[in-house]
């Protein structure tokens, strides 16, 4: 998806500010940090939203979970959240499914 921004940081076509990299997982901070820690864990295959996710996807989608249990380590985090917004009246911005992984304040719930 060469239009994709998040295909594009992926291919190193824009700067980022990497945290955690392996063969299927690319993590960076936020530009626009919601938390003091606000980090975007997201699959280098391009998959727009978990509702087009299919099948043969559950490795990766697995994948992205364990990677933000491994940044929040690396971190030293005390405690975190990962969150998966799911299409645009949920507030996905970016048409490529991505955890926002935050952490650094006490978090509300409900998120609202």
């Amino acid at each position: 998806m060469s239009g994709c921004l998040f295909c594009r940081i992926i291919n190193g076509e824009i700067a980022s500010r990497s945290v955690f990299s392996d063969d299927n997982i690319v993590a960076f901070k936020d530009l626009n940090p919601q938390a003091p820690t606000h980090i975007l864990i997201v699959p280098r295959k391009h998959i727009s939203s978990l509702s087009e996710a299919g099948d043969g996807d559950a490795q990766v989608l697995g994948e992205l979970q364990l990677a933000g249990r491994t940044i929040a380590a690396d971190l030293k985090l005390e405690g975190f959240r990962l969150v998966l917004n799911n299409g645009k009246i949920a507030g996905q911005t970016v048409d490529h499914i991505h955890y926002h992984l935050l952490a650094g304040r006490r978090l509300m719930w409900p998120p609202g």
